[in-house]
């Protein structure tokens, strides 16, 4: 194999892009080439933000996401900034708009957008990329890397960059191929898990199926609160969906998850118990009809209500007969509805994968100590972010970084 071998970038989503157009800008496009599974690039990054793609976000730190190494993450997110990742899309063109939160998306709110503006970019700087391609085996020989695919075809690399991804979204084209050959090369792995993703639980309601609500979430492991968030819970025939309830799940890894965790939500996050308590008991003159399904007109949805109603172990008989202590019993089901018997839903429905090549094992430019020359990025790793933008950001600011430090090495090679 010679040494003049080019940059594969081996998938075309996110990192992959990033790299490849990192690369292409430090050493040319000629000397870059993408391999990627599916017939074109980029498909998973059209469903991200619910189709406006949330790119990045200003406020990306360690405790926005989820990793077994998090002293390395800090390390790591310090230098690979937001702005790196917004420089990276202005010189491209791509007008975005950060909102109040941190959450940056391009201007017009449309991930096709993004994705026009990276393969236009791709064109203009001469990468070749190659589509249909999928990649079986990688070995690195006295000369650089041999990359072979299942058609047969082979190509030649200096340096090699494993974009791949996890094993989340598999209808994405996603097939586990990045951590297994993170694995097969020898680097420590932390157990996958999937991450942003809704929740079953042992006994899920049925008949709640398609109702939202707003709540807070809380994560307990036993009684203590480990994790809260504020937003919109879905009930579901299988458990609880929703931001806020994906969110949680990132906490849910083997190993390092809750020995007894459950769920709780607040229907009434905004209304301290006992108010609430006094709520209940006070709207029982205002009912047009005295039945406990009358009693939730104007506060929730009625299925919702009769549910809380039997959390509560309450007896179905007209509010005012109610004996002495009902309305705080009510109250208390509201604020801390429980559902346990938690398991993530599988890789269809995460958004991220969590787990995978522990980050000690790559430097700060994210190649592989184990070898010179190949680098891990993206959903290879074990780094998962909550929603609002962080996984984009670990994305496109792991391939930027990769991408600069293959050609840096590229050129030198060449000289």
């Amino acid at each position: 194999m010679s040494k003049n071998g080019k940059i594969i970038i081996i998938g075309g989503g996110a990192s992959g892009l990033a790299a490849a157009l990192a690369a292409a800008k430090e050493c040319g496009g000629r000397c870059v080439t993408v391999l990627e599974r599916l017939d074109r690039v980029g498909k998973k990054l059209l469903a991200t933000g619910n189709g406006r793609c949330n790119l990045t976000n200003r406020n990306a730190a360690p405790e926005h996401y989820h990793s077994a190494d998090t002293a390395r993450l800090a390390d790591i997110l310090e230098r690979t900034p937001p702005d790196a990742v917004l420089d990276f899309f202005g010189e491209m063109g791509l007008l975005c708009d950060t909102q109040a939160d941190g959450r940056v998306y391009p201007y017009c709110y449309q991930a096709s957008m993004v994705l026009d503006v990276l393969r236009a970019a791709l064109e203009r700087a001469g990468v070749d990329v190659a589509c249909s391609c999928e990649v079986a085996e990688v070995e690195k020989g006295p000369g650089g890397f041999s990359v072979r695919t299942r058609d047969g075809r082979a190509f030649s690399a200096a340096r090699v960059v494993l974009a791949a991804g996890g094993q989340a979204g598999p209808q994405f084209g996603t097939d586990g191929f990045g951590t297994r050959f993170a694995a097969a090369c020898g680097g420590q792995m932390r157990p996958l898990y999937p991450c942003l993703t809704a929740l079953q639980c042992a006994k899920p309601n049925k008949s709640l199926a398609g109702i939202r609500a707003k709540a807070a979430a809380r994560l307990l492991d036993g009684d203590r609160v480990l994790a809260e968030e504020i937003g919109e819970v879905q009930f579901t025939d299988y458990g609880l969906s929703g931001i806020c309830i994906m969110q949680l799940s990132g906490l849910l890894a083997p190993g390092r998850s809750p020995k007894h965790p459950a769920v709780e939500l607040d229907l009434f996050p905004a209304v301290p118990e006992t108010e609430l308590a006094a709520l209940f008991a006070a709207r029982t003159p205002l009912l047009a009809e005295d039945t406990a399904a009358a009693f939730w007109l104007g506060l929730l949805h009625g299925k919702l209500g009769r549910a809380l109603w039997a959390a509560a172990a309450l007896p179905d008989t007209a509010p005012h007969a109610l004996p002495a202590g009902s309305w705080q019993k009510l109250a208390h089901a509201a604020k801390h509805w429980r559902f346990e018997g938690l398991t993530p839903c599988g890789w269809r429905q995460a958004q991220t994968t969590g787990g995978g090549l522990a980050l000690t094992e790559v430097e700060p430019t994210f190649q592989f100590k184990g070898c010179p020359g190949l680098y891990f990025v993206g959903e290879t790793l074990d780094c998962a972010g909550s929603c609002g933008g962080f996984n984009l950001h670990w994305a496109f600011g792991s391939g930027l970084a990769a991408g600069q430090d293959a050609a840096k090495h590229f050129r030198s090679s060449k000289r």
